[in-house]
């Protein structure tokens, strides 16, 4: 593959959101087939029903069974779904929610199998899917059971702000509990692994965030910092690992000491995402280290209440497929760096 476009698997998401839309506008940019064989798995006819709806033109789906027919030259869709599927802009519904599923289920089928090079996921609703065949929190869960790997990192991306984090779906009542020097210790090294295989950083910086207000302010606010949280990174330097912190979360962004740092390790949700998505805004990516596939995703939801207004932007979407396709030619010089290291030179034989 180091010599052909890299096919990436495209999930249609929640088909009641903007799922399509930022879909069909990131295809109608010609460069994205420069450098990839885009491959949506959804429903060719609820594309046009997007598509329709969207006043898109001059443009369609080429309509394959499997992605070793995808044209390279073409946006490719495989259907996923019945032909009966409903689409009710703005409502989350339990078809919407199957037929995201079906959907998520064939792409990862196939990326498991060697088909796929990436997966792009488009948002899902997170309750409207949950079924006897799926019943996670959301995309992260579902890749680590499905791939059957002992864990994996949401990785918030940006060109300059890269966030960790170590609860992800869980509630705010239970992330003191999920806090434990092995965890923290897991997760950073998935984190400096990807950062140094995935985005090609040399010896990664990463910054630790504290769980309490003040960081615990030395165990008046809080033991975890002190107990928990400062001997992971001891240990995690021990690694050579160059782990620093714990910082107070609201000072640590305030004064812009995250441009300091390669990667930020948060505790929870709200604490990494809240930050990230102020700064980065439209142009943040959702990206899943541990995974043996490249899987991507836009940094935000559904966005029911834009269905169909065409005011959706695409922007994070179409990064979430640059992006994937720099992590694969990244690892791939990655793995060139590991299979032929330079050899120490002997003097003698030069003389």
């Amino acid at each position: 593959m180091k010599n052909q476009k890299i096919r990436i698997g495209i999930t249609q998401g929640d088909i009641n959101g903007i799922g399509y839309e930022i879909i069909l506008k990131t295809l109608l940019d010609s460069r994205i087939l420069e450098i990839c064989t885009p491959v949506v798995y959804g429903s060719p006819k609820v594309a046009a029903y997007h598509r329709k709806t969207l006043n898109i033109s001059d443009f369609s789906l080429n309509i394959i069974k499997s992605p070793e027919e995808a044209n390279p030259k073409r946006a490719n869709i495989i259907n996923c779904v019945s032909d009966d599927i409903r689409v009710e802009l703005g409502k989350s519904t339990a078809a919407a929610g199957e037929a995201s599923w079906l959907a998520l289920k064939r792409a990862a089928e196939d990326a498991k199998n060697g088909k796929l090079e990436a997966l792009v996921t488009a948002p899902i609703n997170k309750f409207n899917i949950q079924s006897d065949s799926f019943n996670f929190p959301g995309h992260t869960e579902f890749l680590k059971d499905y791939f059957q790997v002992n864990d994996v990192l949401m990785l918030m991306y940006s060109d300059f702000l890269k966030v960790g984090l170590l609860s992800v779906h869980d509630p705010l009542k239970d992330v003191s509990n999920l806090i434990t020097e092995e965890r923290i210790c897991q997760k950073i090294r998935l984190m400096n692994r990807s950062l140094t295989e995935d985005f090609k950083i040399r010896k990664p910086k990463i910054a630790v965030l504290g769980l309490n207000p003040h960081a615990g302010e030395e165990g008046m606010l809080g033991k975890e910092e002190n107990e928990i949280i400062k001997p992971a990174i001891e240990n995690l330097k021990n690694e050579e690992i160059l782990a620093f912190g714990p910082y107070a979360a609201d000072g640590f962004f305030g004064s812009g000491n995250y441009l300091k740092f390669d990667g930020i390790f948060a505790m929870y949700h709200d604490q990494g995402l809240i930050p990230f998505k102020t700064l980065v805004r439209d142009e943040g990516v959702n990206y899943t280290a541990g995974l043996p596939v490249i899987r991507t995703s836009p940094a935000h939801g559904t966005a029911y209440e834009l269905a169909g207004k065409n005011m959706a932007s695409h922007d994070s979407f179409r990064k979430a497929i640059y992006t994937a396709c720099d992590i694969y030619k990244n690892r791939l010089f990655h793995a060139d760096i590991s299979n032929n290291p330079l050899k120490p030179v002997d003097i003698k034989e030069l003389e």
